[in-house]
This record gives structure tokens, sequence and C-alpha cells, in this order.
């Protein structure tokens, strides 16, 4: 027996990826239905921590970043470590990244110091299990429609919508679902992408992982090792050991130890029974006879992809489905966020009638370029770690802070100044304001607001004399039907205590910028115009795809 059912936009997949696309939906009253073959959001701890990007975008839903905080296992900041090792019970590690690290990531580390110039927003110290969860709580009682144990069947596009067939996968019984458009978040095995035919470029597999999650007492070999990840190498023995909380999920499992294993070999998934995980378990601590209790263990890959489009006529890719990099650095779970963040505005806009259709055309010219650059410097990351051997052919190393919050977009919806180099990247502790960049942090109000506050819709702010663009944006945004907040800065609006308007936004007293739902800056005058009202509704028009 089967049923039909309609919705605005189906989510496959319920990771990051499509949790976040599902909450920011709910969030902007679109209907969605998810649909996530397994029962229960991953009791894997996977990807560890969310960036201050990623939580800048959770922001914007009430209460959520506090939560985060409340149930964070580790403060970034004062606790993190990664070191490499023989084992973990090795006198004398190698810490790359933390207090006592040097180097490339001792540099980093200053420039994480240095963020809270940048922006209000605080790493979230949590695993992904965890994170999920906060995820998918927070989604329901927005009233979003998240079905686990359901799987995708079949889907087709039609032209007009996408109709799906969904199964319960415990009572089997299936239903057909239409929506206006679909969103394959269903992972790294890409199923929707691969119906599709789309193709990927990249490196591809790097390597073979079998994760076992496991109790035991490891008090006395992790005394004073606040490590989040250990790498462990011994002959031809490696993996990667996380801890001190590091999972996070308030279920069984408190340490995971990932193996890399050859699939040409004869190891392979199956070949990891019991007795082989707890004998890697014990060797990868350094204690022959440790005592550990199994939890759980699953086979992944380590990868190197992306797709060569993100979209393909009413389905749209996000998360790993679209982009799948190394673990190293900590990107992959939160271009997922931003993926689904990306796509929630967009298609609200889109289905509310405030925009084009054509603005999900720059989902992928813009979002495209960023997971082929983000997915690179992971790689460079790995390298540089376990694989330096594979280091001919890649790009130059930019700093992680860089990746959080510089990264830039160019597409037919943002109005390019005729100086702009068409960087994909740019230091955020050197902010220029320029279209297709990240509005830059401004406290505010002595500290009680920023403009990064302000933002989560289309805003317009404006200098203290820019009475002419916020006339013209007032009028032209009621025009079209768009929802417009407009601020001043300055003596007649909010006080800017720092005096650093004209600074970071590159604008004068009577500039104005107008800033999309993603905190990305669309259009921008350094000045006053003779024709603003011509121009305030072209600026809207474009970066809505409405010409």
């Amino acid at each position: 027996m089967s049923s039909s059912e309609h919705t605005q936009v189906l989510i496959v997949g319920g990771g990051y990826a499509g949790l976040s696309a599902a909450l920011f939906l709910a969030l902007r009253g679109v209907p969605a239905i998810l649909v996530e073959r397994h029962p229960d959001t991953s009791v894997q701890p996977k990807a560890f921590g969310l960036n201050q990007r990623s939580m800048e975008l959770l922001g914007t839903v009430p209460g959520l970043t506090e939560l985060i905080h409340r149930e964070q296992v580790m403060d970034f900041g004062k606790d993190a470590q990664i070191m490499m090792a023989t084992s973990l019970s090795d006198p004398s590690p190698h810490v790359i990244l933390g207090a006592e690290g040097s180097g490339t990531e001792g540099e980093e580390d200053r420039e994480f110091d240095d963020l809270d110039s940048t922006t209000s927003a605080r790493f979230g110290g949590l695993a992904q299990a965890q994170g999920e969860r906060i995820l998918r709580n927070r989604a329901e009682d927005l009233g979003a429609d998240l079905r686990f144990g359901t799987e995708l069947v079949t889907f087709e596009d039609e032209g007009t919508s996408v109709r799906a067939t969904v199964r319960d996968t415990t009572t089997g019984e299936e239903t057909t679902l239409e929506a206006a458009y679909m969103i394959a978040a269903d992972g790294w095995r890409a199923g929707v992408r691969r119906t599709l035919g789309i193709g990927t470029r990249g490196r591809g597999d790097l390597s073979n992982m079998h994760a076992i999650l496991f109790d035991a007492d490891l008090s006395e070999v992790l005394k004073g090792k606040e490590a989040i990840l250990a790498f462990i190498q011994e002959g031809d023995f490696s993996g990667v050991f996380t801890y001190s909380g590091f999972s996070g999920t308030g279920r069984e499992g408190e340490y995971l130890f990932a193996v890399n294993y050859d699939p040409e070999s004869e190891l392979g998934p199956e070949d990891f029974t019991p007795e082989r995980c707890v004998a890697d378990v014990r060797r990868a601590v350094g204690i022959p006879d440790l005592e550990v209790r199994l939890v759980s263990d699953a086979a992944y890959a380590i990868a190197h992809r992306t797709a060569e489009r993100f979209r393909e006529g009413r389905v749209l890719l996000a998360g790993d489905a679209a982009h799948t990099m190394p673990p190293t650095g900590g990107m992959g779970g939160n271009t997922a966020i931003q993926d689904g963040y990306d796509l929630a505005w967009r298609l609200a806009d889109v289905v509310n009638g405030h925009a084009g259709p054509e603005l999900l055309d720059s989902y992928d010219t813009e979002r495209r370029p960023v997971g082929e650059h983000t997915a690179a410097q992971q790689l460079l990351e790995f390298v540089a770690r376990v694989a330096p051997q594979a280091a001919e052919g890649l790009p130059p190393k930019v700093p992680l802070v860089w990746q959080y919050l510089g990264y830039r977009y160019h597409s037919q919806n943002i109005v390019t100044e005729a100086d702009d180099d068409g960087s994909l990247v740019e230091n955020p502790f050197e902010a220029t304001a320029r279209p297709g960049s990240r509005a830059p942090y401004l406290p505010l109000e002595d500290g009680a607001t920023s403009t990064t506050a302000l933002f989560g819709g289309h805003t317009l702010l404006a200098g203290p004399r820019a009475q002419g663009w916020v006339s013209a944006f007032t009028e032209a945004a009621a025009a079209l039907g768009v929802p417009l907040e407009v601020h001043r800065v300055g003596s007649e609006g909010l006080r800017d205590t720092e005096g650093r308007w004209q600074e970071l936004y590159r604008a004068g007293e009577e500039g104005a910028v107008l800033v999309r739902p993603d905190f990305y800056v669309g259009w921008r005058a350094r000045s006053a115009s003779g024709e603003a009202a011509k121009e305030a509704e072209a600026a809207l028009r474009t970066t809505l795809a409405r010409n």
C-alpha cells in the first residue's frame, strides 16, 4: 500500500548537510521533508568542531549557539592539540597543533587567538555525532518533517517538479513524494549524484579506514595528553585516534580508533572481526592486555573528490555528495553545514517568490569553486601529515582561518566591482567588504551588538549620511516585494563606537552595502549617487536574479 504527498523541498540524507538544510528551511517557513535510511543520527563521532563561520550561520537560529556551547566537550582555544606518535603510550609524541606546537601550525595558533577581532562567534567544541543530534532536535522544534528509517527508492526530475518514491525501512510501506526541488545530501557514496551521471574531479580514494568505537579505562595513558587527534604510525601500522571526550555523543563509546587497511590485500572490512578490532585498539594504545569493550565499527574511505556540477535541473548536491575531502583541517562537516545554509536561503527566496529561479544557478557558480579550494587545502594538510610523497601538483597552502572566514564568491548575482582581482580567498584580518566577500565584523553600541548580529536576511548597511541610499532601497524593496532590513551605522543610527565603518567597509559616510542572507556583500556604493533609485533597484534585481 502506498500514499502520495507534496512538499516544496525533499532532502535526501540526515547528516550535517541535510539537517542544516532542513533546519534553515524550517526557520524560513519553507515546507520540506527529509528522509534518512538510518534509524537515527550517527553514533560515530566523525568530524570534530563547528568553526566560527558555521557558528555565525547557526547563530541565526535563536538560542542554538548557546545550546551548543553548553553541551560542548572542550574549549578549542584552550584544550585543542593534534599529535603524532607510535602509540598513545609513546613517551615523546610530536605535537603539531596546540600549545606546544611549532612552525606553520604554531603561526595558525596565533591566528586562532586573534579571531575575536573578526567575529563574535566562538568555536563549537563538539563532535559531529553530538552536533547532528542537536541540529535534529532544533529542526524538529521548528516544525521540520524529518523521517529517519526512510530510504529513497527512485526519483525522477519531471521538469516542473521532482517525483520520488521513499520506503519505510521498518514497515516496507512506500510513499510517493512530489517536491519542487530535491537536495541530495546522501553522503560520500552519493547515490543520487551517481544516478544523475554527474562525474567527479580529484585524486579519488586516498586511504581506506575501519573505525572502531569502544570503551576502555585510558585514564593513566591519557594523563596530561589533552589532544583531539593522535596520528598513530608504527611501521606499516597506522591510524587516527580520537579521545578526551571527543565523541561527545552522550552514548556508549568514549573513544574511536580508525585504522588504515589495504582493500587490495587479504584484509578488508569483512576481516575486522571483534578479535581483530580489539588487537588493533591495544596496539594503538600501546597496552597489550588492555580490557576493551567494543561498541560499533564501520568502514569508510578518505577521499578527495568534487562533483563536476552541483546542480542538475531541480536536484542540488550538498555536503559529501558534492565534495569529499580528507578530515585533516576539520572543514568537511563545516562545509556541509554551509552548503545547507546556502541552499536554504536561496530556495526560500525562490519558492517565496522573492527571487527568480536562476538564483539557484549561482549555487553551483559560487559554492563549487569554494568546495574545490577547500578540498584541495584539506588534501594539503593530509599530505603534509601522512603522505608527503604526494605533494606534487598541489596549490599553495592557505592558513586555516582564512578558509574559515576568507573565502570569496563570484557569480552573475554579485555586482562585482571593476577592480576586483577574482581571488577565491582573502585574509579575514584585512577584510575588504568587496562584493563577493564576507561582510566584516564591526562591534556596535558599545559591544551590545555587531554588524554580523544584524545579518540572516537581506540587509542594507548605510553610512551615517546615506539617507539617499536608505530611501532608494526601501522603496525598491517594497516595489519588488522583497523583505529588507535597513540599518544606519553612525551618529543617526547604530553607534559605531570604534569609528571603523569607513575603514572596514571601504565606504564613506554617504556609502552603503547590500548584504545577502549568507553575510556576503552583494553590492557596494562608496558614496552618494544621483541615480540612487535606479541603482538600488538594479542591485536588488541582480542579487535576486530578478532581471
